[in-house]
């Protein structure tokens, strides 16, 4: 999964959350789960709002990067659906820091969907980047160590040549971000942000898991009335995810557990409870609780500048939640 960093202060671009997370136990009741009939359903509207969205822009082709994540495979199982597999078109870019499973996850993806797929190592654009500019890097930061600087510079490789496909092609890049990732700006301006139009951006991370089980093993999902099997790779779904930007990195290094995350995403957006209300109702870690909401307040100008995408939760961001960038309130106090 190509993605950037989560922002601390405002204008940055930070992954880490500026220390380690006191890491919450995950209460059940607190797991956002959608019944099986429920992921029916928002299979069938996103599978409808990016078919009707490519017909009346006039796209007859989608292009998109497939890095053997869990967002990217469910991402192109809904293109597939929505506008066939002929029309879709699957890049690997694998960097330097890239698994080989994640590669062969992307490939058998493609493969059992049926999708052209070619790969393009990032590799020569982002060792010319990092020589470009070591060199006044150096003189400006006194020569201190790479870090998430280092880590957007593949994400925004990775969009430029994604863009400069759909450029030459005519097909509309769809990016794979989900909610959870978008509401606490885990993802990279002009990197994995870049696009026409988002599938998943009002989808938090745990329903793409649920999403991604469903379609493999109900009986009753069309992909598996399609295909005949299982579509979606079965390490892809188990594997820890990974942004792979730089060696052994995994999301829950600076990320609380999705379970986690995605419950008081939930509560602060959609429901608009405040800070306070969110850690006596699930007993999380104050600091966690108050730390998220802060990231989700401080990435509003990220989302002011991502794809349009599609609403399937009671408030998705963007049309459904309309909130100023510069601001100087605090809402995350606990007093």
């Amino acid at each position: 999964r190509h993605h950037g960093a989560a922002g601390n202060p405002v204008g940055s671009e930070s992954r880490s959350f500026g220390g380690q997370d006191a890491r919450p136990t995950i209460d059940s009741s607190n797991r956002i789960e959608t019944p099986r009939d429920g992921l029916a359903s928002v299979y069938a509207a996103l599978v409808m709002g990016l078919r009707d969205y490519c017909a009346k822009c006039g796209f007859k082709k989608i292009v998109m990067g497939l890095s053997g994540g869990i967002d990217s495979a469910v991402s192109c199982a809904i293109a597939v659906a929505a506008i066939g597999a002929d029309n879709v078109h699957g890049i690997g870019m694998p960097s330097r820091f890239s698994s080989t499973g994640s590669v062969d996850d992307a490939r058998e993806l493609a493969a059992n969907l049926g999708v052209r797929f070619d790969l393009l190592p990032i590799e020569p654009a982002h060792a010319a980047m990092e020589n470009m500019l070591a060199g006044l890097f150096t003189q400006l930061t006194q020569n201190l160590p790479g870090g998430v600087t280092e880590e957007n510079i593949q994400a925004r490789v990775r969009g430029n040549l994604m863009m400069a496909l759909s450029n030459k092609t005519g097909a509309m890049l769809v990016t794979t971000g989900n909610k959870s990732e978008l509401a606490v700006g885990y993802c990279t301006l002009y990197g994995d942000m870049c696009g026409g139009f988002s599938v998943l951006s009002d989808v938090p991370k745990t329903m793409v898991y649920d999403l991604a089980n469903w379609m493999n093993d109900d009986a009753a999902s069309p992909l598996r009335q399609q295909f005949g099997k299982p579509v979606i790779p079965v390490d892809t779904i188990t594997k820890p995810p990974s942004a792979e930007l730089r060696p052994n990195q995994t999301d829950q290094d600076s990320l609380p557990p999705y379970e986690v995350l995605d419950a008081i995403i939930e509560r602060y957006v959609e429901r608009e409870e405040s800070v306070p209300q969110i850690i006596s109702q699930t007993g999380y870690d104050a600091a966690t609780v108050q730390r998220i909401a802060r990231l989700i307040d401080l990435n509003e100008y990220k989302r002011k500048q991502a794809a349009p995408g599609l609403k399937i939760t009671g408030r998705a961001f963007g049309f459904g939640r309309r909130m100023p960038i510069a601001q100087r309130y605090d809402n995350t106090t606990t007093a």
